[in-house]
């Protein structure tokens, strides 16, 4: 401490690093649909956290035995590939907007936002969901309900 104060540098007090790392997990959280019509996150024990485009492999691969269901088309592939800017994350689906439903796209959405978050990443992120064809509603920039921009 005297060498320091010496050199003309001063103690300060603790500065707030941010919010800590999330990206530990026993596995990833998908949101699928409840009887009630709902979003509803399900836990999928994979041993760990993984990518935005794991996850979203093992959203389409569907609910399994849960009691929750899917606003999402059956896939043969489920492969989507995942760009990310400052503020958007942009999903290119193997699907058409007509094998998807709003609930769906929102289960996609929540999905992406709620492994980004997880994984240390802001709150604040929009996701972008692109299709096969060409569609009016990739070029939204959407949120999930359930994951508050405020934390």
């Amino acid at each position: 401490m005297l060498l320091l104060a010496a050199c003309g540098v001063r103690p300060s007090g603790v500065d707030g690093g941010g919010e800590p790392p999330t990206g530990i997990a026993p596995g990833v959280t998908l949101y699928f649909v409840n009887a009630g019509g709902e979003l509803q996150p399900q836990l999928r024990r994979t041993g760990r956290l993984g990518t935005v485009s794991e996850a979203l492999a093992l959203l389409l691969t569907g609910p399994g035995d849960s009691g929750l269901r899917t606003e999402i088309a059956p896939a043969t592939t489920t492969r989507v590939v995942v760009t990310s800017t400052e503020r958007v994350i942009r999903l290119m689906l193997p699907l058409t907007v007509e094998d998807v439903t709003p609930l769906g796209i929102g289960q996609i959405v929540c999905t992406t936002l709620g492994v980004h978050v997880q994984s240390g990443g802001a709150r604040s992120m929009k996701v972008q969901v692109q299709f096969t064809q060409p569609a009016v509603e990739s070029a939204a920039d959407r949120t999930c309900p359930l994951i508050s921009p405020a934390g």
